[in-house]
């Protein structure tokens, strides 16, 4: 009985012909054997015995010039590669351009994922005017699009980091272990996690990073330098850019054990601090500084960067539609968010 799989389909349970097989269809058919006693001995179908004598007989002449028909091993499995060659689903290349043209755009312009640009296109493009993400890959390995592996940021193999024993450090405030399930789940809005990123190691600005860990939004704020002040004066911008929104929209934030986050919990915001040299604690900071690096990499100084430039990089995170998001993007959730912030506050004002 064939065995069914999780998709409630038949699993295979035959293979093949080899040439060794043929060359054994061709030897005792010269002993005589019948078709029948040829599967037997082989453990096949009588069927599948008859189509390989059918597809490897050619036609030959004896030396008075007659006809007669004899089987060849060499011509059955000739024909055998060659219908292989023919067989499987046919490429869709040329009834998808419109979507390849997309997906050449979004990949080289807009530093997309093909990924990210599959699960957007599902938006736009009906399913028989596009391919799934795997198809979308191979295309690109087959040279098919203008985009190459070399484009592709997260494809190219990185050198994994050695391991360093570090001595422990001092958790400068309350440690993430307190932190509450439900920032935990992602559930409730407006829980940030906080980081800087660097250019130059010595004389140099930095940027102060702080992702929001449900929607994705990613903030990019430039700082005159690496420090407490420097941070505490980023915070007090925001309050002022968000007004009466701030404590709705920034109730939490989770940063690393850097000097420079040592003053955040003057800020009125429940600060939580990940265990020492655990980033993937704060793993959405994280991913998102390393889209970040795609513009801004190591060595570049912060310091030549422009306001714009850094609000252009800033848009593209935000703007780049996330698999985990539905394909929406981190901008549209948290305007979404943000908006009914708005109209709660609004309702209590008007039942006062």
């Amino acid at each position: 009985m064939a065995l069914k799989n999780k998709n409630n389909t038949s699993a295979r349970n035959f293979k093949h012909l080899s040439s060794y097989e043929r060359g054994s269809i061709f030897s005792l058919l010269r002993e005589g054997y019948s078709q029948s006693a040829i599967a037997k001995r082989l453990g096949r179908h009588r069927s599948t015995i008859l189509r390989e004598i059918k597809r490897g007989t050619t036609i030959q002449k004896r030396t008075d010039l007659t006809d007669y028909e004899v089987y060849f091993p060499e011509t059955g499995q000739a024909v055998y590669e060659k219908n292989r060659m023919n067989c499987g689903k046919k490429s869709k290349v040329l009834q998808i351009e419109s979507f390849l043209l997309y997906a050449e755009e979004k990949i080289l312009k807009d530093k997309w994922s093909p990924d990210a640009v599959v699960g957007r296109a599902r938006l736009i493009f009906d399913k028989s005017e596009m391919v799934c993400t795997k198809t979308l890959y191979k295309y690109i390995d087959q040279r098919l699009l203008k985009v190459r592996n070399i484009d592709l940021m997260l494809k190219l193999h990185r050198k994994p980091k050695k391991s360093v024993s570090r001595v422990n450090k001092r958790i400068l405030g309350e440690n993430i272990d307190s932190r509450p399930k439900i920032v935990e789940d992602r559930k409730e809005f407006g829980h940030w996690e906080i980081d800087t990123v660097m250019g130059k190691k010595t004389r140099d600005k930095a940027l102060l990073t702080l992702t929001e860990r449900k929607s994705r939004q990613h903030l990019i704020l430039p700082l005159a330098s690496k420090c407490s002040e420097a941070v505490d004066n980023a915070i007090k911008e925001l309050k002022i850019k968000f007004g009466a929104l701030f404590v709705h929209v920034f109730k939490s934030i989770t940063a690393d054990n850097g000097s420079e986050f040592s003053a955040l919990n003057n800020q009125g915001i429940n600060v939580y601090y990940a265990h020492p040299y655990s980033a993937w604690e704060r793993g959405t900071n994280e991913r998102h500084n390393g889209l970040i690096r795609r513009f801004i990499p190591k060595g570049k100084a912060i310091k030549d960067l422009t306001q714009s430039q850094i609000e252009r990089v800033q848009n593209w995170c935000n703007s780049l539609p996330r698999k985990i998001l539905g394909y929406r993007t981190p901008e549209e959730i948290f305007t979404y968010e943000v908006q009914q912030i708005k109209t709660m506050l609004i309702a209590k004002h008007l039942t006062r």
